[in-house]
Order: structure tokens, then sequence, then C-alpha cells
């Protein structure tokens, strides 16, 4: 299966906890076998003191659907992360979330595949563009390039330094 997952954070270790986070996937995981730049966005639907830094990657794996969105969740946890689940959005170390895994669909209370927001978010959208531009969304039948061009967010995304 490739996978294709969201790497986000706004802390001060956060770009450390990417390369922590991308050494446990390939050991754990499966391959990885490209990734984007690190960009940088303001917070999204909320008011937060640091600006967010978002990288997407893809890995080869031969974990089940189940099995990759616990062990992301595992992996965040080891990583730190600490969920609130009575808040919406917040300020997080790191957050992984699974944007695509081949080509299906998969709506179950833990795991909704494609990610059920991932064309509203220039912050997902500009990574995903950088090398899967033609990556085609199942349930939407439009590319990335398209779904970036219709995009309303006006956040500003850009490649960070970090």
């Amino acid at each position: 299966m490739l996978t294709i997952i969201l790497f986000g954070g706004n802390s001060t270790q956060t770009v450390d906890l990417f390369r922590q986070a991308e050494e446990i996937i390939s050991t754990s995981f499966g391959d990885i076998i490209e990734k984007s730049s690190i960009y940088k966005s303001p917070p999204y639907g909320f008011e937060a003191d640091t600006d967010f830094f978002n990288k997407v990657i893809e890995v080869k794996t031969k974990l089940t659907p189940n099995e990759q969105i616990f062990k992301l969740l595992d992996i965040e946890k080891i990583l730190g992360r600490k969920r609130n689940i009575n808040c919406g959005y917040e300020s997080r170390c790191i957050d992984l979330d699974i944007l695509f895994i081949d080509d299906l669909i998969i709506e179950t209370s833990y795991l909704t595949v494609p990610h059920p927001r991932l064309h509203l978010r220039r912050f997902t959208l500009v990574p995903l563009n950088e090398k899967w531009s033609y990556k085609f969304h199942p349930k939407l039948k439009k590319t990335m390039k398209e779904l970036l061009l219709e995009c309303s967010d006006e956040s500003e995304v850009v490649v960070s330094s970090e």
C-alpha cells in the first residue's frame, strides 16, 4: 500500500519531531519513498502565537489501514502529543494525518480516507502539490493541482528555512 501522510505542528521542537517521526516510520511503518519540503503557515481555525510547520511524506507499507492509524497515533504519543478531545483546533507539537491510502475510500468511526478536509486547506494542498500535483482524489474526482487552484483558503504557505 502507498500511504500519504501529512505532518504538522507548531512547537519549538516540531521540525526535530518530524525527523524523529520519519525515523520511527522507517523502522516500524514502511519505506519512505517521497517527501515534500517543510512549509510554514499561520494557524488555521484558531489563534496561536506560533506558526505551523507542515510536510507530506509517502510511505510504502504492508500495514492495514487500521494498523496504520493506530501506529501513527502511537508515534504521536511517543513524541509527546497530548490530545485534548474536548477541544477543537489547538497548538500541538506534532500531528500525523493520513491523507490517502492508495486510491481507497474509507469511512469508519476512527478513520476517514481520503482526509475529509484536505481540499479546504492550503497548508495541506501546497506541500501535496510539490510532489503529488497529479494525484487524483478518488472521491472528489480532481487532481491536487485542481483542488489547490479551487481552494478558498487564502493563508500564506511558504517553504520554511528550518
